[in-house]
């Protein structure tokens, strides 16, 4: 049963964090490394986070490729996240970035 819905919004050929990668890997993520796409770490971070807490915890890609859903508007208007933006259960999180360690502080939070 789900209890944590994960959202991941972003374009998918920009990078998936302010920073460039690096060896440390404070992502937590490696099967992405160097590449620095979201389109690339989104899969990374899926299979992270289902590993970590199995089905207690759902996880979607909102790619912003195609088209922008008029909710994503209004988050962006009303809060101006930088992209990519983590949205836990519908409420941005101020993570900055996809990030296996930061991403699980707010999924413990609301489970």
């Amino acid at each position: 049963m789900t209890q944590v819905h994960v959202e991941v919004v972003g374009f998918t050929y920009r990078p998936c964090g302010p920073f460039p990668c690096d060896a440390d890997r404070s992502c937590g993520l490696t099967e992405c490394f160097e590449k620095e796409k979201l389109s690339f770490a989104f899969p990374a971070l899926k299979k992270a986070l289902e590993e970590k807490y199995g089905e207690k915890v759902s996880v979607e890609l909102v790619s912003l490729d195609a088209e922008i859903p008029e909710r994503i508007k209004k988050i962006v208007a009303e809060e101006h996240p930088p992209l990519p933006f983590i949205l836990i259960n519908g409420a941005v999180v101020p993570v900055g970035a996809v990030s296996v360690p930061k991403i699980s502080e707010y999924i413990e939070k609301a489970l």
